[in-house]
């Protein structure tokens, strides 16, 4: 858990704020990721490596995308902040109020 967003990785189930929510299997690990190292930056190719392996060769721009679409989810229980873009770097997940 964190925040409001609790996630059961036996079944592969997430809550937003204790309702379940449907997410795609990318943005799920993406968001597991991120909520196993919160308050931590990461570069784009740094969550291409973590988040879809070290031998998969995409754009870093990829990862723009399933921040967008992890966001917009988010956003249904009013927790996109928890997303924050890190300028000229990447992206955080922070759960705490800034």
């Amino acid at each position: 858990s964190a925040g409001a967003i609790s996630m059961d990785t036996l079944s592969r189930q997430v809550f937003l704020a204790d309702r379940p929510t449907h997410i795609g299997p990318t943005e799920y690990r993406l968001l597991e990721f991120f909520m196993t190292h919160e308050n931590r930056a990461f570069s784009r190719t740094q969550l291409l490596d973590h988040v879809w392996g070290m031998n998969v060769f995409l754009e870093e721009r990829t990862v723009d995308v399933h921040i967008r679409r992890l966001r917009k989810i988010l956003e249904k229980a009013k927790l996109a902040h928890y997303i924050q873009t890190v300028r000229s770097h990447g992206y955080r997940f922070v759960t705490a109020a800034s």
